[in-house]
């Protein structure tokens, strides 16, 4: 038997799945987001050429992707620990870290944020998009990307590896069709609430509300066992620093509110602990 059956692998080393608790399955506490930059109008470039303040702030919630510092979410180490305890605090446990090569996964940070706030800290891998690919990752044969990477993150997985992934699925005929496969299904963006998505003009940005709907969807069609939730946190303006909601809103806001729509304790419990908890256990 592998020393990993059983257990979670996280960055300080194998814990019992039953440590984790709460966990938020979808975070990032150190990335860089050069490669998403979206330039502004010329008629905003001074705004974007400013540094975070209040008086910018209507401004960068709603084209966080144009202000190129919003996107250097690194440089807030100090201010993501303070996150983490309050987090903590309101009895989360855990997260899966999900910044990869190319966007400046940082596995040593990673270590003393775990060390310093006692929340459990599962570093994802892999490589990020083409764009982020250095020179020595591009010289690397198809097997060499794929020997490292194929089991740290599987999206789609049914009865094989199948080299595929699903990001985003709006119908709900398609996403019950889909909940069939016996998948994880994962609602990452809790929080985000954009009028305008800057990466496609033609997708409206579901609001939390639209989001509380689904996960009730699924879990009155018997999924309450395969639903993942997080908030993806990837930019500055989302920390509570900068006014955002922060790593403890799923858990403050969201969660209470789910429980007013009609689902269950129990059922939230399956989604934040026990889900998760059956994901990251190596079998």
């Amino acid at each position: 038997m592998s020393p990993l059956s059983g257990k979670v692998q996280t960055v300080l080393g194998l814990v019992e799945p039953n440590k984790l608790g709460r966990t938020l399955t979808h975070e990032h506490l150190t990335m860089t987001f050069n490669c998403s930059y979206h330039p502004p109008p010329p008629s905003h470039e001074a705004l974007s050429r400013e540094p975070i303040m209040m008086k910018n702030l209507f401004w960068i919630q709603k084209n966080p992707y144009s202000h190129k510092e919003n996107l250097q979410l690194n440089q807030e180490t100090e201010a993501i620990k303070e996150e983490l305890l309050y987090f903590k605090a309101k009895g989360g446990g855990a997260l899966v870290e999900n910044t990869t090569t190319g966007i400046s996964r940082d596995v040593q940070t990673l270590k003393r944020l775990a060390e310093e706030t006692g929340i459990h800290i599962i570093s994802g891998a892999g490589f990020y998009v083409d764009a982020t690919h250095t020179s020595e990752t591009r010289a690397m044969s198809v097997e060499q990307v794929k020997r490292p990477t194929i089991f740290d993150r599987i999206c789609v997985y049914v009865s094989k590896y199948t080299e595929a992934r699903i990001r985003t699925i709006h119908d709900k005929k398609e996403l019950l069709e889909f909940a069939q496969l016996g998948c994880y299904l994962e609602y990452d963006l809790f929080g985000t609430e954009l009028l305008h998505y800057q990466f496609n003009p033609d997708i409206d940005m579901p609001d939390d509300n639209k989001r509380i709907r689904r996960v009730r969807l699924l879990v009155d069609e018997g999924y309450e066992d395969r639903i993942l939730m997080a908030h993806d946190i990837h930019t500055k303006h989302r920390l509570m620093k900068y006014g955002g909601h922060g790593y403890s809103h799923i858990l403050t806001n969201v969660v209470p509110k789910m429980l007013l729509r009609g689902i269950t304790e129990n059922a939230l419990d399956k989604i934040l602990i026990e889900n998760p908890k059956q994901w990251l256990t190596f079998k």
